[in-house]
């Protein structure tokens, strides 16, 4: 069996498996390989220079003594630090590992794999270098601390050319990120809030044109009220959508503004924000908001039955459903449609209709970056998620297929110039060029990324994983389903 055949994974197993089985054996085995291959390799990423030692003497031009000159010029113009050093296009990945996927706090070091994995797609798909930091947000009581995150981030920032927030536990994610943005000199982006809530606006633009629906007409359930589902609904609202149609859960009932326990806590902000805009009617329970909703977006708990068909049976004709919730969404795509779903969306790449951050992040941070942007502001992140929509419509769109190709190169070239545009038109760019600039050379720094990734392949520099292992990960997921 040769490793390509993980381009259909589906195909690997029995014919008679159900597509609920084929489901979950699939999470099975994607969550064996990655165990397997992240001690295969040794985790994700390495450091590769990009200067040449050509000769013994090249390294007095690298350190000492000529690198002197690069250190008081840097200190004469901080600016200069963007283009005589890696910063101008390195972004730090920080996380406390305090809600990470579906897993919760898996403590400091245990976040690793996942900021490591945000860092190669940073450089594959957007030409970025990044550094994982999973730190330790723990105060003195032992609970996590966002002063602590908030003061990490405010030192550390003087080495990067942006932040990338990830998956810090509500509420500190708001005070975090809030905060940040405007205290730091460079942007600093939540994925987890901003990027999901990007990804799935675009989602929802092309979603409403396949249903033919508008999106200030449109009823909107969301299910889970955290800091991806909150900034979803709130980049929503911002593009159009009409707040008394929209009602969101969390964990103790829907928001409104007899939601005291929100109210009384200062700490749930960006919560109590949309308990004063949404749900007019103060509608209570669940199912009466789900009748003759047209679009349900969930970021919930992890499935497959966390949403029982019979909800998405009760909403319009032409429903809309994101289950967003990984690593296993809240109802797989199979019975959503054999509810009567028009079009499903997961956070997942082997299902159809893929709302993941990875669609975002690596062109909005290049954008912003490009642009020397001070803050990525909301404007930046709703241009994103049209230019994904548009990217895909040009391509054609379908009720399976409603977002881009993460594979084709141009997407994060065209988002990144978008992206950079809108921080100019706001007036957040310090480094102002023309739209086909901007997209000239976010192509040309992506290119060279893929270019390099390919060479370490194909010199084997980065070896294909033992077919022996993927065969055993394989028989595992069969016998455990």
């Amino acid at each position: 069996m040769s490793t390509s055949l993980l381009d259909d994974v589906s195909t690997l197993f029995p014919e008679w498996f159900t597509p609920a089985q084929t489901a979950r054996a699939k999470t099975i085995f994607y969550k064996e390989m990655a165990l397997r291959c992240h001690h295969f390799y040794g985790g994700k990423m390495m450091t590769v220079p990009k200067a040449g030692i050509f000769s013994p003497n090249d390294v007095n031009i690298w350190y000492t003594p000529g690198v002197s000159k690069v250190s008081t010029t840097i200190r004469d113009n901080p600016l200069s630090s963007f283009y005589l050093t890696g910063r101008g296009n390195t972004v730090a990945v920080v996380s406390d590992s305090t809600r990470v996927l579906g897993d919760g706090d898996v403590t400091p070091p245990g976040g690793l794999g996942v900021m490591e994995g945000k860092a190669l797609l940073m450089k594959v798909l957007g030409g970025l270098d990044a550094v994982p930091l999973c730190i330790d947000s723990r105060g003195p009581d032992g609970t996590p601390d966002p002063e602590r995150i908030i003061q990490f981030v405010e030192m550390v920032q003087h080495s990067f050319a942006a932040i990338n927030l990830e998956d810090i536990s509500q509420p500190n994610c708001y005070r975090v990120l809030d905060v940040l943005r405007e205290r730091c000199e460079i942007p600093v982006w939540h994925d987890d809030a901003q990027g999901t809530g990007s990804v799935a606006l675009a989602g929802l633009i092309n979603a409403l044109k396949v249903a033919e629906k508008s999106l200030h007409d449109v009823r909107i359930v969301f299910i889970g009220a955290g800091a991806a589902n909150t900034a979803t609904a709130r980049l929503v609202i911002t593009a159009g959508g009409d707040p008394d149609r929209i009602v969101m859960f969390d964990s103790r009932g829907a928001l409104s503004r007899n939601r005291s326990d929100i109210e009384e806590n200062p700490a749930f902000y960006r919560k109590w924000e949309l308990c004063q805009q949404t749900n007019p009617d103060a509608i209570t329970d669940l199912e009466t908001a789900l009748k003759g909703a047209d679009v349900l977006i969930a970021i919930s708990r992890p499935g497959p039955d966390a949403i029982p068909p019979a909800w998405i049976q009760s909403m319009a004709d032409k429903a809309i459903l994101f289950a967003l919730a990984n690593p296993v969404p809240e109802i797989y795509p199979h019975a959503a449609h054999e509810a009567g779903a028009l079009v499903v969306a997961t956070g997942r790449g082997d299902f159809p209709n893929q709302a993941n951050n990875s669609l975002g992040f690596p062109g909005i941070l290049k954008g912003a970056i490009l642009a020397r942007a001070r803050r990525i502001s909301d404007g930046m992140a709703i241009t994103a998620a049209r230019s994904l929509a548009h990217f895909a419509e040009e391509k054609g769109i379908s009720p399976e297929r409603i977002l881009p190709d993460m594979s084709d190169p141009m997407l994060f070239a065209t988002e990144a110039a978008d992206v950079a545009m809108q921080a100019v038109t706001e007036g957040l760019a310090r480094h102002a060029m023309r739209r086909e600039d901007y997209l000239a050379l976010a192509r040309e720094e992506i290119m060279e990324s893929h270019a390099l990734f390919q060479h370490l392949m194909d010199e084997k520099i980065i070896k294909p994983p033992p077919e022996s292992l993927v065969q055993e990960c394989l028989r595992l997921a069969i016998s455990q389903v």
